[in-house]
């Protein structure tokens, strides 16, 4: 059983993993808690928005629409990496989900094909929407990728979750059926939970460390010729000058 963070503690989870956060508007009280239970949560739940535009997606995610209100995630994480906090508490995120995906995700273990949607999910997960059109086509850039799984990691850390398994991070797609999203991320949602299991191996401040380029070869500095190869190399010469004076 997990109670939620305080947004306080979120906002400065968030940060300490290095993320740029915008805070958008009463964020902090912005939920829908008068609809049901927020908490207990057992994981993090990753979207795409299916929207073109970082404003107008912020703005959709913050307000919902007619038959869907807002707030529908948490955090909005833009193609440039930042994470637009929109709302704290119960959002319309998740819906209903598989129960056996919940099992496994609170004990932190293999995901099982998700073929049911008797749970609410909106109660249990925090959700981060990610701007992407999600068709496949729509390129996550290098940014938004690592945001991604930042976010992740900080939200696992301050829960103290991941110690038995990576699968408290979760894509939508592996809770509802029929939901694909997040659609395209490179390495998919294992590699997502591969990349944020490493770095709560480290620090939050911890960032992987670049390659090296590779050294260029050297070639070897040629050795200096022998006496005896200089001697034959001057009598050479000299037997060239007189053949060429006579």
């Amino acid at each position: 059983m997990a109670a939620p963070l305080s947004a306080a503690a979120f906002i400065a989870a968030l940060k300490a993993e290095g993320l740029r956060v915008v805070e958008v508007g009463d964020w902090r009280t912005h939920n829908r808690n008068h609809k049901g239970a927020w908490g207990p949560v057992h994981g993090v739940m990753i979207h795409h928005t299916v929207t073109k535009g970082t404003s107008s997606t912020v703005a959709l995610c913050r307000d919902g629409h007619s038959t869907l209100p807002g707030p529908l995630c948490h955090g909005v994480i833009a193609k440039d990496g930042r994470v637009h906090l929109v709302g704290y508490g119960r959002t319309n995120h998740a819906g209903l989900g598989d129960d056996d995906v919940l099992t496994a995700v609170i004990a932190e273990k293999t995901l099982p094909a998700d073929n049911e949607a008797n749970t609410d999910g909106n109660r249990h997960f925090y959700g981060f929407e990610c701007e992407n059109l999600g068709d496949g086509k729509d390129p996550w850039p290098a940014a938004q990728r690592e945001a991604i799984v930042r976010a992740s990691a900080a939200i696992c850390r301050a829960h103290g979750w991941g110690e038995d398994g990576p699968t408290s991070v979760i894509g939508h797609e592996e809770w509802q059926p029929g939901k694909v999203d997040p659609k395209g991320i490179p390495g998919g949602m294992t590699g997502i939970r591969k990349d944020a299991a490493e770095r709560l191996k480290h620090s939050a401040s911890w960032s992987p460390t670049a390659p090296k380029p590779p050294t260029p070869s050297v070639p070897p500095a040629p050795k200096p010729p022998t006496t005896d190869e200089r001697i034959d190399a001057l009598e050479k010469r000299m037997t060239a000058l007189e053949t060429k004076e006579s």
